[in-house]
């Protein structure tokens, strides 16, 4: 996902990845597509046929190492104390 996308693709690559267990609807999409634009996590690329193609930007990207650093930080304690 940190190609330049738009937001139904990313529906539907997030619905692959997790074999169907997540499902975003197209108004939790945009309204957080909308969001990452307006804190600097995406940014606007061009419109191909009505639909807004974004992409991560740096600051994205660290957020991004961030949070996955922090989830398989949860995931080894979670299992250490399992």
């Amino acid at each position: 996902l940190q190609k330049e996308n738009h937001g139904y693709s990313i529906t539907q690559k997030v619905k692959e990845m997790t074999d169907s267990q997540v499902s975003i609807s197209p108004g939790t999409m945009y309204g957080t597509l909308s969001k990452m634009e307006k804190d600097g996590l995406i940014s606007f690329v061009r419109e191909e046929e009505k639909r807004k193609i974004y992409q991560i930007t740096d600051l994205g990207r660290k957020v991004l190492d961030i949070e996955l650093k922090r989830i398989e930080r949860l995931y080894r304690n979670s299992r250490e104390e399992g």
